[in-house]
């Protein structure tokens, strides 16, 4: 009995393999999707999102001076004012939980996908009418 593939069923397998990781790869894209817009959803009041956007900045700082110092308490300082803005922001403007409480690192991440949205232009700081991106 050989055992031997043939290259036709090679790049079958092959095929099916790739077809198989990219579909893999669009539900995860759309479930992070989905997330985003929910937490987009969570960040309709200006003051919040200016909020949000400067507590990054707060943990970005924070981030690079820990690197140039090689100490771990600017880090830390940072993240500290950074998640002490967003959650003023929830509590005391937009009125709701931070998604950070269920959902800590996709909160994380869409956090700096906003504020990256930000730098591009795609969503305001100052009016939710000069958004570019659906925010519900």
């Amino acid at each position: 009995m050989n055992n031997s593939a043939t290259p036709t069923s090679l790049a079958k397998v092959t095929a099916a393999k790739n077809d198989t990781q990219n579909q893999l790869i669009k539900a995860d894209d759309s479930v992070k999707q989905s997330f985003y817009d929910f937490y987009l959803n969570e960040h309709q009041n200006m003051a919040c999102r200016r909020l949000h956007f400067a507590g990054s900045s707060f943990g970005l700082i924070g981030l690079a001076k820990s690197v140039k110092s090689r100490s771990v308490k600017p880090l830390l300082k940072g993240v500290v004012a950074g998640y002490g803005c967003a959650w003023i922001g929830h509590f005391f403007f937009e009125k709701n939980k931070p998604a950070s409480f269920k959902s800590p690192l996709k909160s994380f991440a869409s956090d700096f996908r906003m504020y990256a949205d930000v730098l591009r232009g795609n969503l305001s700081l100052t009016d939710k009418k000069f958004d570019k991106i659906r925010t519900h």
